[in-house]
């Protein structure tokens, strides 16, 4: 949601190594797909929902041509 996720949530529910999750979040964070937001030592990861829109919109327009759920 709007409010985030911390990056140690994430982790959690992932059962990941930190720094495969950082590597992640990295790439996300270029791509703009999401922004951080930092409360003292926690870190937060929001999703930037229009511009992951317009991915799945790409992607359902370029990738799933003659499909049913487009």
């Amino acid at each position: 949601g709007q409010q985030g996720i911390s990056v140690g949530d994430i982790q959690e529910e992932l059962s990941i190594p930190g720094s495969t999750l950082s590597h992640h979040i990295s790439g996300l964070s270029q791509a703009d797909l999401i922004h951080q937001r930092r409360e003292g030592r926690t870190l937060f990861c929001i999703a930037n929902y229009q511009h992951l829109e317009d991915v799945i919109d790409f992607l359902k327009d370029e990738c799933c041509v003659g499909d049913s759920i487009n």
